[in-house]
């Protein structure tokens, strides 16, 4: 067994850190396993012609939850990017076990729908869209395999690294983005403002 290190910390507390290889490398052994099982279902995604080649997995307590690939192809969706598919999947799962009559009464008997309880292995670098599904809800823990320039390289968005990463060196958008202004703006802006009362956010 290692030894301890005793670390004084800034208040003047005393902590005892430990590193032990042996955890860490179980951390790294399960990472490699769910991750293995990500690309897997990025493999399976390209060989029934449903997406491109990404997976996710969603796993909850050691076990997986749900393993789902990119489905755009299939569905004629282009937001049907394997992460996104498996958090959908993951909260109507959820929310099916809560009630059984409808979505709509699921989510008001919940009053929030949040995975903070789940980790999500992607087996590539989400794009924004996937990296926004995953942080707005609430996933605790992610990781990826390949980075972003995998899929740039076969002709994938050159948007798609710029989520994590926080930079605009990728974003190439073929569109034109103008905020509204004057009126158009402010009767925008009431909206939040007139409905708060009726959110309690996270």
């Amino acid at each position: 067994m290692e030894e301890a290190t005793v670390v004084e910390t800034n208040d003047g507390t005393v902590s005892v850190a430990s590193a032990f290889a042996a955890h860490q490398q179980a951390v790294k052994d399960r990472d490699h396993a769910f991750l293995t099982k990500a690309v897997e279902e990025a493999y399976r995604g390209v060989e029934c012609g449903d997406g491109g080649p990404f997976g996710a997995v969603v796993v909850r307590n050691d076990e997986v939850v749900v393993s789902c690939h990119n489905m755009v192809l299939k569905n004629t969706d282009p937001t049907a990017h394997a992460e996104v598919t498996a958090i959908r999947e993951v909260i109507k799962e959820r929310l099916s076990l809560h009630c059984s009559r409808s979505v709509l009464l699921a989510c008001k008997k919940l009053q929030q729908v949040e995975l903070s309880d789940c980790e999500i292995y992607a087996s590539c670098e989400p794009c924004p869209m996937c990296f926004g599904a995953i942080h707005l809800s609430r996933i605790k823990r992610l990781v990826y395999g390949a980075k972003a320039e995998a899929a740039i390289a076969i002709g994938f968005d050159d948007f798609i690294a710029d989520a994590l990463r926080g930079t605009g060196f990728y974003q190439k958008a073929h569109l034109e983005i103008k905020r509204a202004d004057g009126n158009g703006a402010a009767i925008a802006e009431q909206v939040f403002e007139k409905t708060k009362a009726k959110f309690q956010m996270y």
